[in-house]
């Protein structure tokens, strides 16, 4: 009997070990990599990728077979789940900030040489005349079918689709109770609960430094998260120098032109990761005056900007919430 009781025992604490075990799985998606660590007794690796290229047969400009790329060739305007729930968020961010977000700005981003066709440097007029293509006044919402208002308007969901594939995973996660976990996806994460420390997740948000392969990355501070989203944007990634002048990924959708703002990496915590994602897309293309009214005006969202003062020194402002999230050891 003794020995049934430890034979007993050590069954008991095996399941336990299984059950809190922390799994991790990695690789490449949407021209990025992604990491995700989650604690569960189930091995959900393909299911996470599943969930992730969900997003790519929907929103990725780069498949010619994905529904926004027909919709932008003018093929069809009938969009699916994932495209409405991506137009619909993205028509609430464009509205809290005046349109300085705006998913129809892929005609610029195009002849910038950041989108899915490899143009630089465009003319005045260029830029003028596309310009007519802009503006989420121009397109509608009706039923499962987004209708253009003006023919040849198209949208790039680059700068929320990305945050809409760890929100995906995470709702997986939820429906399948895993209540703790990780996710990444190029740097704009998601978590619930804590990490295989027993402890908050620990996200750090970069100094915004000049490095196109993130390979001299050094961290502004850390956050101890047990819940929500964070996305950062910067002109610090993705960019290019023509004649000594820098031109960064992010158009300003009202004047053309890469954004020229005070901001250099905005950050923002949100519930979900697409709200987050959009939000640090728009900041970069107001300055930092104006988003931090927003962030103020906005009890949901808070936000870390990093920025360059009237002297041309750097400053860093962060909304109170988030300051008693910062991790200090």
């Amino acid at each position: 009997m003794k020995k049934l009781g430890i034979v007993v025992c050590v069954l008991t604490l095996v399941v336990g070990c299984q059950r809190d075990v922390y799994r991790f799985t990695e690789g490449g998606v949407y021209g990025t990599t992604y990491h995700v660590s989650y604690r569960s007794d189930t091995d959900y690796d393909a299911e996470i990728r599943q969930e992730m290229e969900r997003v790519n047969q929907s929103l990725s400009m780069f498949n010619k077979n994905s529904v926004i790329s027909k919709w932008n060739r003018g093929e069809s305007d009938q969009v699916d789940s994932l495209f409405i729930a991506m137009y619909t968020k993205a028509k609430e961010v464009n509205q809290v900030t005046g349109g300085a977000f705006d998913i129809t700005v892929a005609p610029l981003v195009n002849v910038w040489g950041f989108g899915f066709k490899n143009e630089k440097l465009p003319s005045a007029e260029k830029v003028d005349s596309l310009l007519r293509y802009v503006g989420m006044d121009k397109v509608q919402l009706d039923g499962d079918r987004v209708i253009k208002q003006v023919e040849g308007i198209q949208m790039d969901a680059s700068s929320i689709a990305k945050g809409q594939g760890v929100d995906l995973v995470a709702e997986f996660f939820d429906r399948n109770g895993v209540h703790d976990y990780m996710i990444e996806i190029g740097g704009e994460v998601r978590v619930r609960g804590e990490s295989n420390k027993q402890r908050p997740w620990h996200i750090g948000i970069d100094k915004p430094i000049d490095d196109a392969t993130a390979a001299n990355r050094e961290l502004q501070l850390v956050l101890a998260l047990r819940e929500g989203a964070l996305a950062t944007s910067g002109n610090y990634r993705r960019f290019y120098v023509v004649d000594g002048k820098k031109y960064s990924h992010t158009i300003n959708p009202k004047t053309g032109y890469p954004v020229q703002q005070d901001i250099l990496g905005a950050s923002v915590y949100a519930p979900t990761c697409m709200e987050a994602d959009a939000y640090a897309t728009a900041f970069m293309v107001l300055g930092t005056k104006e988003a931090k009214r927003i962030v103020e005006e906005n009890p949901h969202i808070d936000a870390c900007f990093i920025y360059q003062n009237e002297q041309g020194e750097r400053e860093v402002w962060i909304s109170d919430r988030l300051k008693t999230l910062i991790y200090e050891e």
